[in-house]
């Protein structure tokens, strides 16, 4: 493989290549892993904790119950919808064992938004968890799903404590709305019905589909993108080698609070993390700040991922401020952009520098990183991995020289396969092996990348381009903001203007206050012409801002 430029900022821990065939598959890692850690943990949750011998155990239970009760083939899509339990894992790693794919499924999409996805993926069967299952008896009629597979709560706690939960989730927190789907089967019976059989053994290749990972569709329809077991080995090994100089196998605990249905959580958290050894300790309601600091109390977590608003959040927790953060080693921020002042934050509080990772669903996800040896750039998205190249491009295609604003693309072997059944779609964002993004981007002479923007968010003032991120930056620190999104609208004098949304800590703070802090740094065509004050700022599954539903609420309010 050709040595690329900027392989010569790399630290010198970081090598140039990757072995992105070092597994036959995503199974065989997995299988792998389990000799080698055995009995070691590998995923804990509420207090209950499974080894990688238990997790082999019960998935290959799942995995045989698929295979000779519901007599699924290699290539069936099934889709998992559920927060972080240890079901997820058992669940997971079973589907693949069987040769099936995995279609990951927001638990708290809309009936339409799962009508949408199950649909387009052809779903033979769901696993879900049972607070939603009264989201699926309203669109079952209308979908060729052939199994349903409902899962509580508690299912994995075992004994007394998973009856408890299972109970006061149902009957004291009554967060189980009332449903009716007489042909599921309960997860706990398929695990008992699997073990009497034995696992057919599946041949998979590096070029056979692994998960179905649908997109959040702010662009148009909801896609899936076709990740293969290449895909997601190499960027596992990238990722593996990016952080391997700071981890030490089988020492390591890694906060998950992002969900493991999510792209970043999965192959970072879920898969890198197994690879060492890790033990995973997930959060199933990240959104519970005094639950999720009080379980961090519980741990000497070395390594924690998440995305901008999650690391804010918990910075304006008094109990998170005063855990203890001498085991802290890594801490990486991606899904949207971090901003500086929760970067340097985050470091005064914790000891640990934020490093920002930037990547997509298509990227499987991560496409670079900010390097952990103490030489990131905040304000950056760090160097490509291994084994990935990256260009800048104008509109007509044409390749920037460093310094200059344009369309950020990607090549390398985490590239998607393309979007499930969608070869048009494919053919406008894949060229010649390359991705492009729709971010604007800028690579600086010494390697690094800074995204400026999505670009079709980008704000025209003027003649003048007015990316959001600059904006919310500014305004992000102000002693009075906890998040800001920003957004642009039309206007007869200048084509558009700034306006800010703002989620204050102090109710004394005026629309005046932000405008007059905006100018300090930023130039008077960025300055926001209108802020607004809100309660929240609606946001993904995975706590990203989503200036999308922003700027059409918004739209409402104006009509």
């Amino acid at each position: 493989m050709k040595e690329f430029p900027w392989f010569k900022f790399y630290p010198k821990s970081i090598p140039q290549t990757v072995d992105v065939e070092a597994y036959p598959s995503v199974v065989g890692l997995f299988e792998e892993c389990v000799q080698k850690y055995g009995d070691t943990v590998a995923y804990e949750c509420m207090g209950k904790t499974l080894s990688f011998h238990e997790v082999d155990q019960l998935s290959k239970d799942f995995a045989s119950y698929l295979q000779n009760e519901l007599k699924l083939q290699k290539g069936d899509r099934i889709a998992i919808q559920m927060p972080n339990l240890l079901q997820y894992p058992v669940a997971m790693f079973g589907a693949l064992r069987a040769g099936l794919i995995v279609v990951n499924t927001n638990p708290l999409y809309t009936p339409h938004e799962m009508k949408h996805q199950f649909q387009d993926a052809e779903i033979s069967a769901v696993v879900i968890v049972a607070n939603f299952a009264s989201n699926l008896e309203e669109i079952l009629l209308q979908l060729d799903v052939k199994h349903v597979i409902i899962t509580e709560i508690g299912d994995l706690l075992g004994g007394l404590k998973g009856g408890i939960v299972n109970f006061v989730v149902k009957y004291i927190k009554k967060m189980i709305p009332s449903y009716n789907l007489p042909h599921a089967i309960k997860f706990k019976e398929t695990l008992n019905i699997g073990s009497h059989y034995s696992l057919q053994a599946v041949d998979l290749s590096l070029d056979d589909t692994a998960y179905l990972q649908y997109t959040g569709g702010t662009t148009g329809v909801s896609k899936g993108a076709e990740l293969t077991h290449g895909n997601i080995i190499a960027n596992m090994q990238q990722i593996s080698a990016w952080m391997r100089p700071k981890l030490k196998e089988g020492e390591e605990l890694v906060v998950t609070a992002l969900p493991m249905y999510h792209i970043f959580a999965l192959t970072v958290n879920c898969l890198a993390m197994l690879k060492i050894g890790a033990h995973n300790l997930l959060i199933t309601n990240p959104r519970d700040m005094k639950a999720f600091c009080k379980d961090l109390r519980k741990h000497k977590f070395s390594v924690i991922t998440g995305v901008n608003t999650l690391f804010n959040g918990l910075l304006n927790q008094a109990s998170f401020r005063s855990l203890d953060f001498s085991y802290l080693k890594i801490s990486v921020g991606g899904g949207m952009a971090v901003q500086k002042y929760v970067a340097e934050k985050w470091t005064s509080v914790t000891g640990t520098p934020l490093a920002e990772g930037y990547g997509l669903t298509e990227t499987s996800p991560v496409a670079c990183c900010n390097p952990i040896d103490g030489t990131e750039r905040i304000g950056t998205i760090g160097l490509p991995l291994p084994n990935t190249e990256v260009k800048v491009i104008d509109d007509e295609g044409n390749e920037l020289p460093n310094g200059e604003k344009g369309e950020l693309c990607i090549k390398g072997p985490q590239v998607m396969k393309g979007y499930w059944n969608r070869p048009k779609e494919t053919e406008g964002v894949l060229l010649n092996d390359w991705l492009k993004t729709g971010d604007i981007a800028i690579i600086t002479d010494d390697g690094f990348i800074k995204i400026v923007d999505r670009k079709k968010e980008m704000i025209l003032v003027s003649g003048f381009n007015v990316y959001p991120n600059e904006v919310e930056d500014a305004i992000a620190t102000h002693d009075k903001v906890i998040e800001v999104g920003v957004i642009g609208m039309p206007d007869k004098q200048s084509t558009e203007k700034v306006i800010a949304y703002v989620v204050p800590n102090d109710n004394s703070i005026t629309p005046a206050e932000i405008i007059k802090h905006c100018r300090e740094s930023l130039t008077n065509y960025k300055v926001p012409r209108e802020v607004y004050f809100v309660d929240e700022l609606p946001k993904s599954n995975v706590g990203k801002i989503l200036r999308r539903i922003i700027k059409e609420d918004h739209i409402k309010k104006s009509a």
